[in-house]
């Protein structure tokens, strides 16, 4: 799906991923406190989990139809990678 969009798109999928991330990465920033990365910091891990997801399940041999499904896929994917991420910081805090 990301490979065969026109670069003019994919900078415009990105600068919108990127608005809405900051939005969650500032919500997430006031209820993470230390735990998280900081507004940006979230911003940044939201989005790239994001693409990364819709790349792993795209190479994985998932094919996307509707953009629905490819969000959800996105969603999922960063999620997954802020937990992933926080928990890896939260481990490393310990040390």
């Amino acid at each position: 799906m990301l490979e065969n969009l026109d670069v003019t798109w994919l900078f415009m999928a990105i600068a919108v991923v990127a608005i809405f991330s900051f939005i969650l990465g500032m919500a997430l920033d006031s209820l993470m406190a230390g735990d998280g990365f900081g507004p940006i910091g979230n911003m940044m891990v939201v989005t790239g989990g994001f693409f990364l997801g819709i790349f792993l399940a795209n190479l994985y041999g998932i094919r996307f139809y509707d953009l629905q499904s490819a969000v959800g896929t996105g969603l999922i994917g960063a999620f997954v990678s802020l937990g992933l991420l926080s928990f890896l910081k939260a481990q490393l805090g310990r040390l």
